[in-house]
């Protein structure tokens, strides 16, 4: 059964766009972006830049994820969910996109160090999926309005029992800027558009949530990716 995160309809909406983004008009070009394979300048900012993410929402899971049970919540290719398995964890990796979910399965190795993934083609907001000791969701609810970001990592929150660690794009006017400067690619090439946050409010928020509370912020910023660490503890 899916949950949708809003009430309007502007999640499912969004949820949509991107799926028929990454499996009709970008699958090549993502496929590149998240391999070693030669990229332009512009992406190779981008790609170092989820790099540095990557590693920091790791930074914040347990070294030691033996019988845990971990939600990549927008696994894409899955490098987040090999990782979290060789740390013993078992994760369940869903993404929007069935061709990303493709390509995750053929690049996640056989060896996972004691640790499983179950990648599956669907909606992270799903409640059949189950509970959760940790939900990590990197820049999969950035094109997402601010309601149906706060609704999603809720939900998520009340299936969790450890942390809930995602990542938004802050307003700011470089960002702001860098986004109308990548209106200059080639529109085939175009992801949908991100939705910045003002982040004041937004923590403003979900410190009001009385079963999830903000513990710690980081923000990974260099040439065209500008990111967000959020960590949710369960109260």
């Amino acid at each position: 059964m899916t949950l949708t995160a809003g009430n309007d309809g502007s999640y499912v909406r969004a949820r949509t766009r991107l799926e028929a983004y990454f499996d009709r008009t970008a699958l090549d070009a993502w496929a590149q972006l998240t391999s070693d394979a030669p990229v332009s300048k512009i992406r190779a900012t981008v790609r170092a830049g989820r790099d540095r993410m990557r590693a920091t929402l790791l930074s914040w899971l347990p070294a030691d994820l033996t019988g845990k049970r971990v939600l990549d919540a927008g696994c894409g290719t899955g490098a987040l969910a090999v990782e979290a398995a060789r740390r013993g964890a078992e994760v369940v990796a869903v993404d929007v996109s069935a061709s990303l979910i493709g390509i995750a399965r053929e690049r996640a190795p056989a060896d996972l160090n004691g640790g499983s993934i179950t990648f599956l083609a669907g909606d992270m907001m799903d409640r059949d999926l189950g509970l959760f000791d940790h939900v990590v969701a990197m820049d999969s609810l950035i094109h997402y309005a601010t309601p149906d970001i706060i609704a999603a990592v809720r939900g998520l929150g009340r299936r969790t029992t450890g942390s809930v660690i995602f990542t938004v794009t802050p307003r700011t006017p470089p960002l702001m800027l860098m986004l109308a400067m990548g209106k200059l690619f080639p529109r085939a090439d175009r992801a949908p558009a991100i939705a910045p946050v003002d982040l004041a409010a937004f923590t403003h928020t979900l410190a009001a949530d009385p079963v999830m509370r903000p513990a710690r912020m980081e923000r990974v910023s260099g040439g065209f990716y500008t990111s967000q660490a959020v960590e949710l503890l369960r109260c």
